[in-house]
């Protein structure tokens, strides 16, 4: 499909846009978008600027990231942050949600990846 090309060039620019506007874009348009192909896109493109802001989003919000009701894009996201070399900030947003986020389920899933990263 030639929009998704389209689409993941976008999403690759803005991962690599050092301005923190591009974070919110990603999030406004990516991380909302109908599309589990381009949500997935857009939590790898988060997950590899490796910031807090863009960490935080696929960390502690509902219905995005390792929060996504898509099963392959809460997965996609579980995997990019395992594979992330400096996991330091992730880590530090894993133990923040699970001691302090209000909702369980968001708490639960941040346990279980925190989890996850400490064994990888």
């Amino acid at each position: 499909m030639k929009n998704i090309r389209i689409i993941r060039n976008i999403i690759k620019a803005l991962s690599s846009h050092q301005d923190a506007a591009a974070v919110e874009v990603l999030e406004r348009l990516g991380t909302n978008s109908d599309e589990d192909e381009i949500r997935r896109l857009t939590s790898k493109a988060l997950v590899a600027r490796n910031t807090h802001e863009s960490l935080s989003l696929v960390i502690l919000e509902k219905g995005k990231g390792i929060n996504d009701m898509s099963t392959s894009v809460a997965m996609s996201t579980i995997n990019e942050l395992l594979a992330l070399k400096d996991k330091s900030e992730a880590m530090k947003i894993l133990s923040d949600t699970e001691e302090l986020h209000s909702e369980e389920e968001i708490r639960d899933t941040a346990r279980s990846v925190k989890t996850l990263m400490l064994f990888s």
